[in-house]
């Protein structure tokens, strides 16, 4: 899972990226201090392989991983020069999905890039820039498809898709609003790369008061809120300045720290929850003496779909999934407990994977 992070300058954005990523990108009070694109690799948080590993003493625990790009803040006028994020849209082009980040905190100490804290109208400022960015590849590839359209019903096709989109963006709406008519117009589309036909999660950054009761008090919050849920979007609170200091910490002095604020999950905890919401991902198990490991699907793949995740062989020769629920697998001790007590199902091709299943595969090739 790949997601870009975008805002406005001095939104928290970069300070966000650095807690969950300790990619140590530059922080300071001024606009454009991110000047190149950040990646950074961040584990999933997940109990159920450091239990599973524990249990089997494995020389491996390995979980799911979010790649994360942060690029440098966009402004009003990006997509005309402005700034310095319209450089690095590119880099986010590739990206599952986007995380906007919100600035919905007051604070004399940190300038806002247009004066004031409006977290709406800063929706509208990055919206309008990658509709922008948007248009300006779209018109490309229309140029480049017309010169063939008139003798070829596949570039037909694409054009008429391409000027449907542009029509949808020149009225200011994302191309994610787009109803397409079937799997082939649905392809295409995500060949283009469009910023706004991918999902967005925003994350609303507080203050650390308004942290406790996640963001219920604060009135810029409640309008993202609204605005997401007209929108179809996921959003979550975070306070970053908290997040960097978790981030500092161990797991143990991690779980003291956010019990001491009234909190029962990190921020990154609350984003990798909407980003698999959003995504429509879950992670099945395996486990073993080798490795421990968590395996990122979407929901609804079959058994040997799954099994093709590890490796292509599995999927190719899939015989069967012997199949146990992680908890149960905790609870009875091992595999060969669960299996006499009837607990672990012999499933076949039309098996539906399950969060939480732990498999093992059976193949011949």
């Amino acid at each position: 899972m790949k997601l870009g992070i975008v805002g406005l300058p001095n939104v928290g954005k970069s300070t966000l990226f650095n807690s969950l990523t300790k990619a140590g990108a530059d922080v300071a009070n001024y606009p454009f201090c991110t000047i190149d694109p950040n990646v950074g690799i961040v584990p999933v948080p997940d109990e159920r392989i450091r239990l599973l590993g524990d249990m089997y003493h494995s020389k491996k625990v390995t979980p799911a991983v979010i790649e994360f790009v942060d690029i440098a803040g966009l402004v009003k006028g990006a997509s005309k020069g402005e700034g310095l994020g319209n450089q690095f849209l590119a880099n986010i082009r590739e990206t599952d999905a986007i995380v906007h980040v919100v600035r919905c905190f007051e604070d004399e100490n940190v300038t806002h890039v247009d004066g004031t804290v409006d977290p709406l109208r800063d929706i509208e400022t990055i919206n309008m820039e990658l509709i922008f960015a948007d248009l300006e590849v779209l018109e490309r590839r229309i140029s480049k498809v017309a010169r063939t359209a008139r003798m070829d019903k596949e570039a037909a096709k694409e054009l008429a898709l391409l000027n449907r989109v542009k029509d949808l963006l020149e009225n200011g709406k994302p191309a994610s609003a787009l109803e397409v008519e079937d799997e082939e117009e649905e392809k295409l589309l995500r060949g283009f790369s469009l910023l706004t036909a991918k999902p967005v999660i925003y994350a609303c950054n507080v203050s650390e008061d308004d942290l406790a009761d996640d963001g219920a008090s604060n009135a810029g919050v409640a309008k993202v809120r609204e605005y997401a849920a007209e929108n179809g979007s996921e959003v979550f609170v975070i306070c970053a300045k908290i997040e960097a200091e978790i981030s500092e910490l161990d797991e143990e002095d991690k779980k003291v720290f956010l019990e001491d604020l009234g909190l029962s999950e990190s921020g990154l905890d609350k984003l990798v929850k909407a980003s698999y919401s959003t995504l429509g991902l879950m992670s099945f198990l395996t486990a073993g003496e080798d490795e421990t490991r968590a395996w990122t699907i979407k929901i609804g793949t079959k058994a040997p779909q799954a099994a093709g995740k590890i490796h292509t062989d599995f999927e190719r020769g899939f015989i069967k999934a012997e199949v146990v629920n992680y908890e149960v697998l905790l609870r009875e001790g091992s595999l060969a407990a669960a299996r006499e007590k009837g607990l672990v199902g012999m499933q076949g091709k039309d098996y539906v994977v399950k969060d939480g299943d732990v498999i093992l595969f059976r193949f011949n090739v």
